[in-house]
Parts: C-alpha cells; structure tokens; sequence
C-alpha cells in the first residue's frame, strides 16, 4: 500500500493557517456572537483564503509573459545582429576615420538601448509579482490595525470597579475572564496576520518583500505586545485579595 505523503513540517501552510483561523473564527462566534470582533475575523478567514492561493499563484512562473519575453529579446538581438553584418569589411576600410568613429557609436548606442530594453523586460515578471504582494502585504497591515482599534478601549482596570463612567465613555460590560479572552483572541489574529504575510516571503524570496514582511511582523508583534500587557494585567487583578 502506497503511504501518504505529509506535509513537510518546516514549511509554513496557508492551508493549515486559514484551518487555524476558521478555528478561532468558531471561538469568537461561540463567546462573542455578532460582535464587531467576530465581523473582522470572518473578514480576515476570507482575506486569508485569498493571501493562501495569491500567494501560491505568485511562486509560479508566469509562461505566457516568460514566452513572450524571450521572443521580444531574441528579436533585438537578431535585428542587431543583421544591422552589423551588413556592414562588408569593404566598407569599412573605404570608409573615413570619422565616419566608422560615428558608425561605431551609434552601434553601441543601439546596443545600450537595447541591453537596457532586454534588462527592463527580464525584471517585468519580478517586479508585477512584488506588486501584487505590496498590495496584499499592505491589506494585513490594515486588518492589524483594525483589530488593534478594537482593543483599544478594552481597559483592564476597569473591572476593578469604583470609577464612575462619562456619558461619552464606551460600554465595558465585560468579566474579568470574558475581557481576557477578548483581548486574547485579538492576540492571536494578529499573529496569524504575520503567518500569513510570511507566505508570501516563503514564495518571493525577495529582499524587498522581506523587507515589507518584516514590517508587518514588527507591526502585529508590537501591538500583540501592548494585547499581552492588558492580559498580565487582569491575571493580577484576579490573584488580588477579595
């Protein structure tokens, strides 16, 4: 019996990260049903199914642009080539110093042009691909920010009591516990938002898009960090004497 193949454990999986977040879309929708949490979550599994395939899609190589790349650059090299070959020795040595001086910079002239053509359009597939991934990149970075907008005016301290609230002050009607999980399931969308923008690292291994993941990385990490700090806050106050 043939065995089945498994999924290499060292490289990161869209599918296994879009399953995480149905999870934990599942989660929120249990404890939090209709919030405006849950609403971003189904927003973000969606985005997330989408970065699974764009992603995959970007790490294959584009044939028909290849295919007519290679018959644009042959044919530059093919016109060049017959603009120096009809040029007989003979018309070399009878013509004048000065005119085989300007027939040679024009040569090269044309030469450079069309190195520099050849050049822009071997780069045109790298450059539509780092496109595509900016954009989606800079689409993670909004859902984080977002999410982060929701917690916001999640204030751990608030549940001690003893504070009188304004008419402006945003509802807080959660336990100590539900708060807690609220801001933890906050905390892991946004670590699941720099998953899913390493995937696109993991297919462009490319220095810019490193860069540009990294970014997000930094961005989710920093916000999930002031998440954790609200977290360590309620586990004090809930070992505090009664």
């Amino acid at each position: 019996m043939a065995s089945v193949a498994q999924p290499n454990a060292a490289v990161l999986d869209g599918i296994r990260i879009v399953a995480t977040l149905e999870q934990l879309l599942a989660r929120i929708e249990d404890r939090f049903a209709g919030s405006g949490l849950s609403r971003v979550c189904t927003d973000l599994v969606a985005t997330a199914r989408t970065s699974e395939q764009r992603a995959a899609e970007l790490g294959k190589p584009y044939l028909g642009l290849r295919i007519g790349v290679a018959v644009v650059v042959i044919g530059f090299v093919t016109i060049l080539v017959g603009l120096v070959t009809q040029v007989s020795l003979a018309e070399v040595r009878e013509a004048g110093l000065l005119s085989l001086a300007q027939g040679l910079e024009s040569v090269v002239n044309l030469g450079l042009l069309a190195a520099a053509a050849v050049w822009f359009l071997m780069t045109l597939e790298a450059r539509i691909k780092r496109g595509a991934a900016h954009k989606a990149l800079s689409e993670l970075r909004a859902f984080a920010h977002v999410i982060d907008m929701h917690q916001l005016t999640k204030d751990p301290t608030i549940v001690m009591g003893g504070r009188a609230p304004t008419a402006a002050s945003p509802r807080r009607e959660m336990s100590e516990f539900e708060l807690a999980r609220y801001l933890d399931y906050c905390a892991e969308m946004l670590a699941l938002i720099a998953k899913l923008a390493a995937l696109y690292q993991r297919e462009l291994p490319d220095p810019e898009i490193g860069a540009a993941v990294n970014d997000v990385e930094s961005l989710t990490s920093d916000l999930g960090r002031k998440i954790w700090q609200k977290i360590t806050i309620i586990g004090q106050l809930a070992d505090r004497p009664a």
